[in-house]
């Protein structure tokens, strides 16, 4: 399984009419496959959308792709809005959620970090041997690298019920000693975001 994360920067203002459109032009888009995730950025890089495509393989992507962009509904018609656009294609790691369908959230963080290169084996081992007590105060939505997009780079998603939520349990973790996993020291970069759900996400 991999992961296409697609970021657009958008103009201010624009994101309701930008949903909007995207939500109307998704109804024929999900004929060929289902988004796993379609969120905005609340805290962070403003005037952002994420949406998260799965696939099996690069090859199901390529198909999938040719087919829908045959279709005269896609893609969105929002194209005067966006200002810059990203692709990012990435790998879970084995012990990693999917990516499913539900209410997990409403508030994801995703954070993402980049690590000196060569030193992901050791992140991903570090992790593997700490997120089971993690886990037990709050869940983990995905946790992977990038295969394709900004290299060395490492992604996790929390979802929370709320910031007064993830305040507390972040709190507890750090005082409990089970998190963080350690690797400070491999670190090049670290960055977060706060994300919301548009209405036709398939991830609340």
């Amino acid at each position: 399984m991999i992961y296409e994360f697609r970021t657009y920067r958008l103009k201010p203002g624009s994101l309701p009419e930008v949903e909007k459109r995207y939500g109307e032009a998704y109804q024929s888009r999900r004929k060929y496959s289902e988004l796993a995730a379609f969120w905005h950025t609340e805290l962070g890089p403003l005037n952002e959308i994420t949406h998260v495509w799965p696939y099996q393989d690069l090859a199901e992507r390529e198909r999938i792709r040719a087919e829908a962009m045959k279709d005269p509904n896609w893609p969105p018609k929002i194209q005067e809005f966006i200002v810059a656009m990203r692709s990012e294609v990435l790998i879970p790691f084995p012990f990693s959620p999917e990516l499913k369908p539900g209410k997990h959230g409403p508030v994801y963080e995703l954070r993402y970090y980049t690590f000196r290169a060569g030193t992901l084996p050791e992140i991903r081992k570090r992790w593997e041997a700490k997120l089971p007590d993690r886990l037990k105060l709050s869940p983990l939505a995905f946790v992977g690298y990038s295969e394709f997009g900004t290299a060395n780079q490492f992604i996790h998603i929390w979802p929370y019920a709320s910031l007064n939520e993830r305040a507390a349990v972040r709190a507890k973790a750090v005082e409990t000693g089970v998190w963080p996993p350690g690797g400070q020291e491999f670190l090049i970069e670290m960055n977060n975001k706060i994300l919301l759900p548009s209405a036709f996400s398939p991830m609340q």
